[in-house]
């Protein structure tokens, strides 16, 4: 997939690389941006060769959160107008944080607004030392409201509150510090594809099925009280997925001391 806004192409290891390219705007996101950033991720999502997601920009920045045109547009739309924008920001939102896939963000340069959205939604992200982030809605009389489930998450409440309510930009190493972001590189250091290679490499090393099972195993149990009712579950998930074709390929690599076949691919295609 190939466009003005966003790029997908998914390489002969399984990355999905998705990238925001509209490097002249900071990577600002419109209407237009979410439905094409929407349809990429439905594209990996269904494509049987992408295992890993990799988020990542164009340019100096990551994205600076909504365009400026676009929220012009939304200060002339009725209320009902608006719900349904930003039903479509917040339906991009939930679908890259249940995306299939292990998901990882490349953070270079700034991300505000939605776009600190964009990086909560994800189960990793790397940012350069440089980058910074800003929930800066509340210095434009609006409020972070459809990412806020994230950001809370990812954040933590305490934290969330005081950035969502000052709406004070925040450096990497303080992302780093709250969970935003998992790793921050060495001041200097730009390279982030070396630095995001060993968890793209340890992602690919794992069974495909047995991430996506991991995902919504996490998911589930974050939701649910811990209880009869989620041992239960717990324990038909695991059931379910060492009858598994992946599984049983998996126990019988391990017993006879070797590759399973997803590991014997995946060297197989590497360039």
């Amino acid at each position: 997939m190939s466009n003005n806004y966003v790029e997908l192409s998914i390489d002969a290891q399984g990355i999905a690389w998705l990238t925001m390219n509209r490097p002249d705007v900071h990577n600002a996101f419109d209407d237009r941006m979410i439905t094409q950033l929407r349809a990429a991720l439905k594209q990996a999502a269904d494509s049987p060769k992408a295992r890993v997601l990799v988020l990542q920009a164009q340019g100096k920045n990551f994205s600076a959160g909504a365009d400026l045109n676009w929220m012009r547009s939304m200060a002339e739309k009725n209320f009902d107008e608006n719900v349904a924008d930003a039903g479509e920001l917040g339906a991009l939102m939930w679908e890259l944080d249940h995306l299939p896939l292990p998901t990882l963000a490349l953070v270079n340069g700034a991300a505000f607004g939605g776009a600190v959205g964009l990086v909560a939604c994800c189960d990793m992200a790397i940012a350069t030392a440089r980058a910074s982030f800003c929930l800066s809605e509340v210095k434009i009389g609006l409020i972070p409201a459809v990412i806020s489930p994230y950001v809370v998450r990812a954040l933590g409440e305490p934290a969330a509150r005081r950035y969502m309510l000052t709406a004070e930009r925040f450096s990497a190493k303080t992302a780093l510090q709250h969970g935003l972001v998992t790793a921050v590189l060495e001041d200097g250091d730009e390279d982030l594809l070396a630095t995001a290679q060993p968890l793209i490499d340890a992602l690919l090393n794992n069974g495909p099925a047995a991430l996506q099972a991991c995902k919504s195993l996490i998911a589930h149990v974050s939701q649910h009280p811990l209880d009869e009712a989620l041992v239960q579950e717990t324990a038909r998930r695991i059931a379910q997925i060492r009858v598994s074709e992946e599984g049983q390929e998996g126990l019988t690599a391990f017993l006879e001391k070797r590759q399973p076949a997803w590991q014997s691919k995946q060297s197989d295609g590497k360039q």
